[in-house]
């Protein structure tokens, strides 16, 4: 865990979250800043900063972070009609919480991305 990390002072409910799922390895909370009718992140409760920060160490929990995304599109009903993930990667990639996360978006047709320069 990191002391000054908002992520982890979820996980460890100091800081307050509408919680839609956790086990011992993951949580999913919904965002505060919704970009979709469904917007959940997904994070692994171990402090890993990015992607980039994975190693081989952890494919069973990258594993796993993963099989519960698509566990919770199922437990959400969205799963069927269709979501997007997303794992933004430091500053260029648009990531602003340094702790791995998967945003799960759904509820609604989400366009093609289209890169903007």
């Amino acid at each position: 865990m990191s002391e000054q990390c908002i992520f982890c002072k979820i996980s460890a409910g100091t800081i307050p979250a509408k919680r839609i799922y956790e086990d011992d390895d993951v949580l999913a909370f919904a965002d505060i800043a919704p970009q979709a009718p469904v917007h959940v992140l997904v994070i692994p409760r171990r402090h890993i900063p990015s992607l980039d920060g994975l190693t081989e160490a952890d494919r069973g929990l990258a594993g796993h972070l993963l099989e519960r995304v698509a566990h919770i599109a199922r437990l959400l009903g969205v799963a069927e009609a269709g979501y997007r993930t997303i794992i933004n990667t430091h500053d260029d990639g648009g990531q602003e919480v340094y702790h791995i996360h998967v945003h799960l978006l759904a509820g609604k047709r989400i366009g093609p991305m289209v890169a903007r320069a």
